[in-house]
């Protein structure tokens, strides 16, 4: 298995150095935009599209359900012939990998869509929930057969469309679950509600319901008497059009960290405060800490204190949790003590991943407390270097390089798991290591 040796920044040398870069586009919104595009009628064409395992995994099962898929890696374009119910094959077998998006998204989509399908997954994706979206999907009327074990894939969809125009769904496990019944309810051609039980990732749910407006199929968000639903008006279809893919926040915000870390100004090329993504909040938790941010005309701009130096906070990331590690990977730094909180669901991703915080910085050196929804990190007057354990987690990767940028002998292992949503991440951060040092 292939490692990662982080190369450290000697900090002296980068006195008021900045930094200018791009990052791919979103995942999220990327994958909401290959589905919409496949349901439209007549043709879409997304620029900026990320490229990566997830994605490409997406694309394939469209391909194997029937539809044109045109991919031009090298231009970050793809385009996608729609109309869902005149091209979809009512049967077939599709895998999803581990791309928890695909994974939500297909199901509801073809259980709205009606026919027979056999859904498989990795054994990764095999380990997080399905439960939800699948009892949601029975009490409209669709048969699943989970092949192994109950809630989980792989499975098997049968539908003849669905029987009833309104559905509950528990959120609480993952905000793709109300996505993916939100995308797909207009096939129904009728008014649909979906009632909602639990909060968890609302930012994503402003993404979905932004996109299929900007696709064409109005939403009306209500709540009465603490309970919150979603009405889609029926009649409308989305329209095929041309659409560009913002640039992923949540992986701008490892090289904003990086700024924090090292004292340095940081811009990623098209990053706006008016973004679809819930991620920008993290750049209000690194303002708060001591940094600073600005508008430019490439980008937001953010600059870490004078010689990386900043303070702990305590935050709840239950909004925009993908961040936790970063952040995570920050608070052994900080002058005082970083809480995180409202994060028990990351328990359920790709792996564990308030044990991997809590394992991983133990291993380096750091006292980290860890709580029923998040962690409490302490600074730690010397951390050592060590082997980084992944998980096979991307996230982990990610934020874990950023300890080795002020700590010797960090070492990451399998760091082409970062593959999952940005294939060329470790290529990048080390240009940007050997610029500083140069």
């Amino acid at each position: 298995m292939e490692q990662y040796a982080v190369e450290t920044v000697e900090m002296e040398k980068i006195v008021n150095k900045d930094i200018i870069l791009n990052v791919p586009g979103s995942k999220s919104i990327t994958n909401r935009a290959l589905l919409l595009a496949v349901i439209a009628g007549g043709k879409s064409t997304l620029t900026n599209v990320l490229f990566s395992d997830d994605s490409r995994h997406f694309m394939e099962c469209v391909k194997a359900l029937g539809f044109e898929v045109d991919v031009d890696e090298e231009r970050r374009e793809v385009q996608i012939a729609g109309n869902a119910l005149g091209t979809l094959k009512r049967g077939g077998r599709i895998y999803v990998g581990s791309a928890g998006t695909a994974a939500r998204f297909l199901t509801a989509f073809l259980g709205f869509a009606g026919g027979e399908y056999y859904l498989d997954a990795s054994q990764q994706m095999k380990k997080r929930p399905m439960a939800p979206l699948i009892e949601s999907l029975r009490g409209l009327g669709v048969e699943i057969n989970c092949t192994e074990k109950e809630g989980y894939f792989p499975f098997t969809v049968k539908s003849f469309g669905v029987t009833k125009r309104e559905v509950t769904v528990d959120i609480d496990g993952s905000s793709q679950f109300l996505s993916a019944l939100l995308i797909s309810c207009c096939l129904v051609g009728e008014d649909f509600t979906v009632h909602v039980k639990g909060s968890h990732g609302m930012a994503y749910i402003d993404i979905t319901t932004r996109m299929m407006e900007e696709f064409g199929v109005r939403v009306v968000r209500r709540e009465c008497g603490g309970k919150l639903s979603y009405f889609v008006p029926g009649g409308q279809i989305y329209l095929g059009r041309e659409y560009a893919v913002e640039p992923d926040i949540s992986a701008a915000c490892y090289f904003y960290a990086m700024a924090m870390l090292l004292g340095i100004r940081v811009i990623v090329r098209g990053v706006r405060r008016d973004t679809l993504q819930g991620d920008i909040r993290f750049l209000d938790l690194l303002n708060k800490m001591g940094g600073t941010l600005e508008e430019t005309g490439q980008g937001i701009a953010f600059a870490g204190p004078g010689g990386g130096k900043f303070r702990g906070i305590k935050a709840d990331m239950g909004a925009f949790s993908d961040q936790a590690l970063t952040l995570a990977a920050l608070a052994p730094f900080a002058a005082t003590p970083t809480t995180i909180t409202g994060i028990g669901h990351i328990r359920l991703q790709e792996c564990d991943r308030i044990a991997a915080i809590c394992k991983e910085l133990t291993k380096l050196g750091v006292c980290v407390e860890e709580l029923a929804d998040g962690v409490c990190i302490y600074p730690a007057e010397k951390i050592h270097g060590g082997i980084i354990d992944t998980y096979d987690d991307h996230r982990v990767a990610m934020a874990f390089s950023l300890i080795g940028l002020r700590v010797p002998g960090i070492v990451i292992d399998n760091p082409l798991c970062c593959k999952k949503t940005f294939e060329n991440y470790f290529d990048l951060f080390g240009s940007v290591c050997r610029e500083l040092n140069n």
